[in-house]
């Protein structure tokens, strides 16, 4: 009975998280900038979304993808100067997301005077750090999504039942 049941959870788990991947809300850093990220960056963190369901389906850990980190630094670049390395770490991840998804047909590559190929092993950390926080503030938001869904349901339902019982029975 008790593997049935965890067996239950991972499969509402795994509905959760294919329904998080169109419906969760994208992490930005609060200052207004969010109205400015462009169209096609936001379909990125879609399409993204999906490889990083299928990679946590067969085991590996869940994580932001690089849009995601893309779109948190560039928010976060609007509203206050980078040090160095988050500098480094933002033009390393805008890079890779740009080159993933620009049109060949645009001839637009990233300059090579900007190109960051690769991280330190410090940044890697903060790097790996920041893509851990923003998955687990989107998957706070979305249980706390769930959570008032799940109230308005209950509540929904004692209305209907209260409509359902005859006047006679009201105590």
């Amino acid at each position: 009975m008790s593997e049935q049941k965890g067996a239950e959870f991972n499969i509402e788990k795994g509905i959760s998280s294919i329904v998080g991947v169109f419906s969760d809300p994208l992490v930005v850093y609060p200052g207004g900038w969010e109205d400015t990220i462009p169209g096609w960056l936001k379909e990125a963190v879609t399409l993204e979304r999906l490889i990083e369901c299928m990679k946590y389906s067969n085991g590996e850990d869940p994580t932001a993808t690089d849009a995601e980190v893309c779109i948190y630094l560039y928010t976060a670049s609007l509203c206050f100067p980078f040090d160095h390395d988050w500098t480094q770490i933002y033009l390393h991840i805008a890079g890779k997301v740009y080159s993933h998804n620009r049109t060949k047909d645009s001839g637009v590559e990233v300059p090579d005077d900007i190109r960051v190929e690769s991280l330190n092993r410090d940044q890697e950390r903060d790097l790996a750090s920041l893509r851990s926080w923003i998955y687990n503030q989107r998957i706070e938001r979305r249980e706390e999504k769930d959570k008032g869904v799940r109230r308005e349901m209950r509540e929904e339902k004692k209305v209907e039942k209260r409509r359902a019982q005859p006047a006679l029975f009201e105590f």
